[in-house]
């Protein structure tokens, strides 16, 4: 038995572990080690925990000899959950799949389609044996389509097959990733035998444990898998995308709990219905499994919106009934540094992804030899999905009629379903989430004014930051037991020069941030803690912008609300908001703001007859006297951690007037009617509109180079589309079949969209230029999401910004315009 299971836990005072090499070693709550004398080995941990072939071979020898023979713990015998790493195991699994009822419906029904088809085109002739070749013809269809499942099936499931290859990869991993990570990988005692008791009881009832965790990292399957072979717990079958199936390297992380699946399911009915079976199976049997609720990795530092393929899978298991029950487990897993970080801005800049290649990665930056600081992996309470199901079915069945009660199998209340539980296990994730030391200086660089900032300042904004994340309830990590001042210089280090630059011959140490857009990944790790009080800042910002006497910066509160609230439902698809609502969350962040000096709140002596202000009598909102004289630090800090996304988001709607049809011109063949109608290619659209947002940086008018990164820039295309601003070509997504099993459709290098006609700005007359006109509903909405903008050089004159920025976005749009005309294929109209 693993020596958790005697350990007790307190919930006040619950200690760490750290899993390094061979051993567990128990903290108390918040520990931090010690740090390294100067003549201590730098890899001290390592050396005395693993040995190293060069340094002590025998040793060395003997720990392979442990781990492959299963020597005590190593053995993986009495695991929690159901039998696994046995000869047969794949063949097993491979039967179950097959032998669905589902499945083999499927089968049946396609080869009933087939036949139907060759029967009509006159295949089995007219005479009287024609019953009898309809009836092998279709036998002969299932069979293949038998023989095309097994195939499939085969190169999907994972192949838990041996005992002893597993003792030598995780031995193997661990090396890898502690060499790494020279600190090694942090749990929480209480979450992981909390754990233990929840995979004991899921165990009895033959349910399965589904993790859920975030996504940042591929470390990320690497950490989970170690932390449940050293905890006695059955390894979970991991979802993972046939673009990581390498060459040895798939067929080793497939004998790990790889499932591979395609990235895109498009209309494939049989490959669907595989998966669908293949989830079935797993927990019917009490499998467990994890799957990353982002998709992909996030490559901006903050969660992503929820990815509902795989999720209505299970969702659906659950839900019709083939499966009784299973526990959702959301994790979080966080890094002193991500190693991939660099790759991500070439990514998100709009460089092509390289492929997957496993040399590249383990060579990225020496990443073998580097000391990326700890691995921090959190457990929230599991919970039943069951369970989470039926709330919701009642919640659901409160708000319609009886006489309107539908199944939500076949309604769009399955969609609001899986809507809410893909951002309650993002909340869950929130919830446990660590705050790093990293994300702490990363956040503070960033949020600072001016070029660089003292080693003293900077201790002392940590600090600060530090209060602020517990006391919105959050977790920092490394935070007792010696000073901030070393757990900076330790978090710096770990950063390196390429992110932190650092000028010493000064009176002070002064540190700026050398790389901001790799940086502002660590930021985005804080900004679910501070949404609130971001937005709430950025609408005040409307006002303390104008400059001027506190009587001038004040806002009344019902012009706050409307900003707060247009601001909210942009972001909507950005950032996760309490479940309370926009109003009790306003008030609730207002009264917070004020309790902590950083605004002052005018009341009226007598109730308000506002009925978005019945509660409070709150008249108008204000900047506080004290947060004047500290030069506005507080306020500030909120206003830096969104005003990137701001910006972004702007710049994804000025873009959309390059999609304003062109002045018929005889030199290029555009005519109007041809123009209106025209689709352009989403991807050259938003690659213009990353050059657009390049050329605004460069020339003053965007502030911050992030906000031209693809990610922010999709998203604010998603939003533009499902408010009709953009209409994507509905033949094209039909004709390709939509992604992996429900859920917003996956957006393709063929999809073709235009600017819906009530959007489309106006142009001036032919002898005045015929350039675009900054009104009508379009500029509208761009003039609203920049009254929060941060302001900056040449930004207070709103007509030199239209004139030259529309100028630019014309130049780009005619181009697109121009190069679809040229295109062979012509471009995608509908007449």
């Amino acid at each position: 038995m693993s020596p958790l299971a005697t350990l007790s836990s307190s919930p006040a005072s619950a200690p760490d572990l750290d899993i390094l090499g061979d051993r567990i070693t128990i903290h108390p709550s918040g520990f931090v080690e010690p740090p390294h004398k100067q003549d201590e080995d730098q890899e001290r941990n390592l050396v005395e925990h693993m040995a190293r072939f060069r340094e002590s071979p025998l040793d060395f020898l003997r720990e392979v000899s442990l781990h492959v023979s299963g020597t005590g713990w190593r053995a993986y015998d009495d695991v929690i959950g159901q039998p696994i790493f046995y000869p047969g195991f794949t063949d097993n699994m491979k039967a179950m799949v097959l032998r669905t009822p589902m499945l083999r419906k499927r089968i049946e029904q396609l080869a009933e389609q087939r036949a139907n088809v060759e029967e009509k085109q006159g295949l089995f002739g007219n005479g009287s044996g024609k019953t009898g070749k309809r009836k092998r013809r279709k036998e002969e269809i299932q069979k293949s389509l038998q023989d095309v499942a097994a195939d499939l099936t085969d190169g999907m499931i994972c192949k838990f097959e041996s005992k002893r290859f597993i003792r030598g990869a995780y031995y193997l991993c661990t090396q890898l990733l502690t060499r790494a990570y020279h600190q090694g990988i942090h749990v929480s005692s209480e979450e992981v035998l909390r754990l233990r008791s929840v995979a004991e009881k899921a165990a009895e009832k033959n349910h399965s444990i589904i993790f859920l965790p975030c996504h940042r990292s591929h470390v990320d399957y690497v950490s989970l898998q170690l932390i449940c072979y050293r905890l006695g717990i059955a390894l979970p079958t991991v979802v993972a995308g046939d673009n990581l199936n390498l060459p040895v390297v798939g067929s080793f992380l497939q004998s790990a709990g790889a499932m591979w699946i395609r990235r895109s399911f498009g209309n494939d009915a049989l490959y669907t219905t595989l998966v669908q079976s293949y989830i079935d199976t797993l927990l019917q049997n009490g499998f467990n499994l994890e799957c990353f609720i982002e998709g992909g990795r996030s490559r901006i530092g903050k969660l992503l919106s929820p990815k509902f393929g795989i999720l209505s899978f299970l969702l659906d298991s659950v839900l019709s009934g083939r499966v009784d029950d299973a526990v959702i487990c959301p994790v979080s897993t966080q890094y002193d540094k991500v190693v991939e970080t660099e790759s991500y801005i070439s990514e998100l800049l709009g460089q092509p992804k390289p492929q997957e290649n496993l040399k590249d990665f383990l060579s990225a930056s020496s990443v073998l030899s580097l000391k990326l600081g700890r691995v921090d992996v959190r457990f929230h309470e599991p919970w039943s999905l069951r369970h989470f199901i039926n709330e919701q079915r009642a919640r659901i069945d409160e708000s319609n009629p009886p006489s309107t009660l539908i199944d939500p199998l076949h309604s769009s209340d399955r969609t609001r379903l899986l809507r809410t539980l893909g951002f309650r296990v993002l909340s869950d994730i929130n919830d446990v989430s660590v705050v790093m030391p990293t994300a702490l200086i990363g956040t503070v660089l960033l949020t600072l004014r001016g070029r660089g900032v003292g080693k003293s300042e900077l201790t002392r904004r940590v600090e600060w930051l530090s209060a602020r994340v517990r006391a919105k309830g959050g977790r920092v990590a490394h935070f007792a037991g010696i000073p901030t001042s070393t757990i900076i210089e330790r978090g710096l280090e770990v950063l390196g020069s390429g992110l932190v630059g650092e000028i010493k011959n000064l009176p002070e140490t002064t540190y700026y941030a050398e790389d901001r857009f790799q940086l502002s990944f660590y930021r985005n790790m804080t900004i679910h803690l501070f949404i609130s009080e971001a937005l709430v800042s950025a609408a005040m910002y409307t006002r303390v912008k104008q400059g001027g006497g506190p009587d001038n910066q004040r806002i009344s509160f019902q012009d706050l609300y409307n900003q707060v609230s247009f601001l909210s439902y942009i972001f909507r698809g950005e950032f996760i908001y309490p479940t309370t609502g926009l109003l009790p969350n306003l008030h609730k962040t207002l009264l917070e703001l004020e309790s902590d000096n950083v605004i002052t709140l005018t009341r009226s002596p007598s109730p308000s007859s506002s009925s978005i202000n019945s509660n409070n009598n709150i008249l108008s909102v204000e900047l506080s006297p004290s947060e004047r004289a500290c030069g506005r630090e507080n306020f500030d800090f909120y206003c830096f951690l969104i005003w990137p996304f701001i910006e972004s988001t702007w710049l994804g709607a000025v873009s959309l007037t390059m999609l304003t049809p062109p002045s018929p011109s005889p030199s290029t063949g555009i005519t109007s009617s041809h123009a209106n109608q025209t689709f352009l290619p989403l991807r050259a659209v938003q690659e213009k509109a990353q050059l657009l947002g390049k050329t605004l940086y460069h020339q003053g008018d965007l502030s911050y180079f992030e906000a031209v990164n693809k990610e922010t820039l999709k998203n604010a295309f998603q939003l533009f589309e499902e408010e009709g601003i953009l209409v994507r070509d509905k033949s094209v997504s039909a004709a390709r079949g939509g992604g992996g099993g429900g859920g917003r459709a996956e957006k393709s290098s063929a999809d073709t969209i235009r600017l819906a006609e009530e959007w489309r700005p106006g142009r001036k007359k032919e002898d005045e230029g015929g350039g675009i006109v900054p009104e009508g509903k379009l500029w509208g909405l761009i003039e609203g999401i920049a009254k929060s903008r941060r302001e900056g050089k040449n930004r207070r004159d709103g007509a030199t910004v239209s004139t030259r920025v529309l100028r630019l976005a014309e130049k780009l749009g005619r181009e697109m315009f121009e190069e679809a005309g040229e295109d062979g294929e012509g471009p995608r109209s509908r007449l």
